[in-house]
């Protein structure tokens, strides 16, 4: 589904649409096949379900997964979305040491607990 890019994102498609929810989602399974492809890093026990950070246009955005967004598809706030949404399109996902610079600088702190 994605191809390496660049040394900092792999580039791929999916399909876009805004959706009744309040954060970037995609299909869970698709989310944690992503996630355990392209971010694990082998070093122990990783969380599958830590956002991707995926960037459309220019903004960079955490994505979550979600059971009720079809599989191969960005789900977006409809306050993210544009009336002139493709029906799919370029998407890039940037590589784990790229996301982990994202996240840190948005203030993102990964859930803890069980």
């Amino acid at each position: 589904m994605f191809e390496r890019f660049s040394s900092g994102y792999y580039l791929g498609k999916l399909y876009v649409e805004p959706h009744d929810c309040d954060r970037p989602t995609i299909h869970r399974a698709d989310h944690e096949r992503m996630n355990e492809q392209l971010y694990l890093t082998g070093d122990g026990v990783e969380r599958l379900d830590a956002p991707l950070v995926m960037k459309l246009d220019t903004t960079h955005f955490p994505v979550l997964g979600d059971d009720d967004v079809p599989t191969g598809t960005l789900a977006l706030p409809e306050s993210m979305a544009t009336d002139d949404l493709p029906d799919s399109c370029e998407v890039f996902l940037a590589t784990a040491d790229r996301a982990s610079e994202l996240l840190r600088y948005a203030g993102y702190e990964a859930p803890t607990g069980t």
